[in-house]
């Protein structure tokens, strides 16, 4: 088997780190539950999915990539992945020289019905592909994509000090706790008062404010993989339908209902 064959068939990242062409396409499945560990690529990376959701974190924030939507992430930035669905990942890694015009840090995109198609197109070219044949016209397009991408506001901001990124770990890993903020503070031996004025100065956003984003995230995270609406808002703790409704729609612009029953390509 030659050495290009061998890439062609790679799921592997890192043969799609030095290839020639400006766009490398990789298409990878995942199951429920894998996780990928702490780390980061030479090239920028689109990291996206047809199917199924993803919630990706570095040391700066966390974000949940539904079918819907791709993260940008900038080369070299250190990264994780929680699959949170049966996830089919088709990601791009772009060279640093043709992204120059993309955003320097991790951001939230709106994946369009022709991104998405010529993302998935792309995995089916050679790796190693000809610039300047067809195969180079569809990176083209991608390319030219790229440049009209919205960024979406669904980042959760984390913070760097050691004691308040576990308090934020253990937020994320049980959305639902209704703990104030005063037994938050005991927990990490601090008044509420200087919890409060630590949390807004590390992420920006008051403590409220970010558990009602992580619960945000999380709610895209189950709706994506197709929880019903109903228990989604039972295993967050809302108390009613109509009040998790109510919140996700202010926090997104849609139902949840709306979120859950999108086509991917939307």
């Amino acid at each position: 088997m030659s050495r290009n064959s061998q890439i062609e068939r790679s799921t592997d990242p890192a043969d799609y780190q030095h290839v020639p062409g400006a766009v490398a396409a990789m298409p990878k499945d995942f199951v429920a539950g894998f996780e990928i560990l702490p780390h980061h690529h030479e090239r920028a990376q689109l990291i996206h999915a047809t199917a199924g959701t993803m919630r990706v974190s570095t040391d700066d924030g966390v974000w949940v990539v539904p079918p819907q939507r791709a993260l940008w992430m900038p080369a070299g930035v250190r990264h994780a992945i929680a699959i949170l669905s049966d996830t089919t990942m088709r990601t791009l890694y772009v060279r640093d020289d043709v992204a120059a015009f993309m955003p320097k840090s991790c951001h939230v995109m709106s994946v369009s019905p022709l991104l998405r198609e010529l993302i998935v197109r792309a995995t089916e070219l050679p790796v190693q592909y000809d610039e300047s044949g067809p195969a180079g016209h569809v990176v083209a397009l991608i390319l030219s994509e790229l440049r009209g991408l919205q960024s979406l506001p669904l980042q959760l901001p984390m913070p760097r000090d050691p004691r308040l990124r576990a308090l934020c770990e253990a937020l994320l890993a049980a959305p639902a706790e209704q703990r104030p903020l005063e037994a938050w503070a005991e927990t990490i031996n601090t008044s509420a008062r200087t919890l409060a004025r630590r949390f807004q100065s590390e992420t920006g956003l008051s403590f409220g404010a970010w558990r009602q984003q992580a619960r945000v995230l999380d709610a895209m995270g189950r709706l994506g993989g197709g929880e019903p609406v109903t228990q989604v808002a039972l295993d967050l703790g809302y108390e009613s339908v109509s009040a998790f409704s109510a919140m996700f729609h202010r926090a997104t612009g849609t139902s949840p209902s709306q979120f859950r029953n999108r086509p991917p390509a939307s």
